[in-house]
């Protein structure tokens, strides 16, 4: 890896790379094929590529193998369909696997989610015993020597996983963490966005609660190196950086490498988990579902009480990477556009997953659309570069309160809001955050086609769709322009359609309501997107004479 990165970055061959976070492979010991679930999430994103460069074989299991289209490591593991939570599935998938990693949890995902975890990990654990796996490997939570009953539901939960898998029949090794630092991470942000925007803050209590937090490319080395354990280790292990630290020092500690003047930071009593969560949602791209039980993680002090783990995975000779370091490699990440996974790579409940609808009565209800169709004097490319770089910090070309207030609604509903950005600056591939929208699927140079992830009374997708002579795309006569007009050198179509398919009456009332604001906000955004295509393919062609 290196000096400059959190984690390593994919390899760009299809021959595994020598070395991986948990340093060579052995000589002699032949590679193992290791089933990965939660790929599409923060952590299993990061550790596929550790896995190829390890010279594991590698096998992704998704619900939606579809999404890991866009990753740089999609051509070089195997892509498996399966539910973790379908017993016939999820047992064929693990057929013939060494390892098997549970990186499954449903953090911010509704009231039920320790009966869901509880349902998933039991069924997970008789697959992988049924199929012969040789270990599981699991990522949980580092939790303190309190009564199950005083833990936060979170770490209840993660503590209960824990043991199901412990209790499997398979060899297992669960890997205890706290905060895991690194860019994209929810904790990263929270701590970051809590920092660089509150110079001054009054804070709950657990602020002065002692953390022992530890570096994401230490996780993924620990991950990687648990897939060699001898077999008779089955146990849970603490894993943690060498620093520990309140959430106070934790903030000043990021100012101070930030480069940010020292913080003021008042704890006061009266700021329960719930209030917190709901503060920090405001505050922090992370919604108030997901930082309600990060907050109450944070109840109580996370100090590992062992580093038993360096006896089947040694500390490198450099030693474990400490708070302030991890602070700066996330940041240069951050910095440089090269966060390869966040928090929020992981789906959204609720968010629809759904195909784009192609029929008017899908679902048996209605679908509504706002098409639009414009002639752009710029060639496609030109056009398709602006399109792709939508959102974000360059925002959606219309009407900025609007986006604005709409982002605000959406926070303080429990939605993600407008605050998540994007991966890239300049690109986007299948999967990518985008603000409050989701990328559903791309024709890189055509389509771009995104799914709402706000909370919505339905389900809704944007459409952009360039074409040169767009003979393939149609729609009512009065969305704009014929196809045709497009015709002639430097010229190209652009097609946008807003479409919604509304649930109950609150859907269709929440769609009468808006449409007035159409014209300016779609309306805007397609007029402003085409005037930049064309003020950018001006610029080139000066530049080219």
């Amino acid at each position: 890896m290196t000096p400059t990165d959190d984690a390593a970055p994919p390899p760009t061959t299809t021959a595994p790379a020598a070395e991986s976070a948990a340093g060579p492979t052995v000589p002699g010991s032949r590679p193992l094929t290791v089933a990965v679930t939660g790929v599409t999430g923060y952590v299993g994103g990061r550790l596929v590529p550790e896995l190829l460069g390890a010279g594991h074989r590698v096998r992704a299991i998704a619900r939606r193998p579809e999404r890991l289209a866009g990753r740089d490591w999609a051509q070089h593991v195997d892509l498996v369909q399966a539910d973790a939570s379908d017993l016939d599935q999820i047992r064929e998938a693990l057929q013939g696997a060494d390892v098997a990693y549970y990186l499954i949890h449903s953090l911010g995902t509704g009231r039920s989610f320790a009966a869901r975890d509880r349902r998933t990990a039991l069924t997970f654990a008789r697959a992988a015993r049924e199929a012969g796996v040789g270990r599981i490997v699991y990522l949980g939570g580092l939790f303190p020597d309190v009564d199950d009953a005083d833990l936060s539901p979170h770490l209840a939960s993660r503590k209960e996983v824990g043991e199901i898998l412990l209790s499997s029949g398979v060899p297992t090794t669960v890997l205890q963490a706290a905060v895991i630092l690194g860019s994209g991470s929810a904790s990263f942000e929270m701590m970051r966005y809590l920092t660089e925007r509150l110079p001054a803050m009054t804070t709950p209590r657990w602020v002065d609660n002692r953390i022992q937090p530890i570096a994401i490319r230490d996780v993924l080395r620990y991950l990687v190196g648990s897939a060699t354990m001898p077999p008779d280790v089955s146990r849970a292990f603490d894993v943690g950086g060498p620093d520990v630290l309140t959430y106070r020092q934790m903030m000043q500690g990021y100012a101070q490498v930030a480069g940010l003047p020292r913080r003021l930071i008042v704890s006061v009593p009266v700021l329960t988990p719930r209030l917190s969560s709901h503060w920090v949602g405001l505050v922090t791209p992370v919604p108030a579902s997901i930082a309600r039980p990060l907050v109450e993680s944070l109840v109580h002090e996370v100090v590992c009480d062992e580093h038993d783990i360096a006896r089947y995975v040694p500390d490198p000779p450099g030693g474990l990477i400490g708070f302030r370091r991890a602070v700066e490699l996330a940041l240069q990440r951050v910095h440089d556009g090269e966060v390869t996974t966040r928090w929020s790579s992981a789906a959204v409940e609720g968010a629809p997953s759904d195909p784009l609808p192609s029929d008017p009565d899908w679902a048996g209800g209605s679908l509504y659309v706002d098409e639009r169709r414009r002639v752009v004097d710029a060639p496609a490319d030109v056009l398709w570069s602006v399109i792709e770089s939508i959102g974000g910090q360059r925002g959606w070309y219309s009407w900025s309160l609007a986006w604005r207030v709409r982002g605000l609604l959406d926070r303080l509903s429990g939605g993600p809001g407008l605050r998540r950005g994007r991966r890239d600056e300049r690109t986007l591939v299948v999967d990518d955050v985008l603000d409050f929208w989701r990328v559903e699927a791309i024709e890189p140079g055509r389509r771009l086609l995104l799914r709402a992830e706000m909370r919505l009374p339905g389900l809704a997708w944007l459409e952009l769709r360039v074409d040169e002579s767009a003979e393939e795309i149609t729609g009512p006569d009065d969305a704009g322009p014929a196809p045709e007009e497009a015709s002639g050198p430097g010229r190209s179509y652009f097609a946008q359609r807003a479409l919604f398919h509304p649930h109950g009456l609150a859907g269709q009332a929440y769609w009468w309501s808006v449409a007035p604001f159409h014209g300016v906000v779609f309306g805007g955004m397609q007029k402003n997107i085409a005037e930049a295509a064309e003020r950018a393919a001006v610029v080139a062609a000066a530049e080219s004479r």
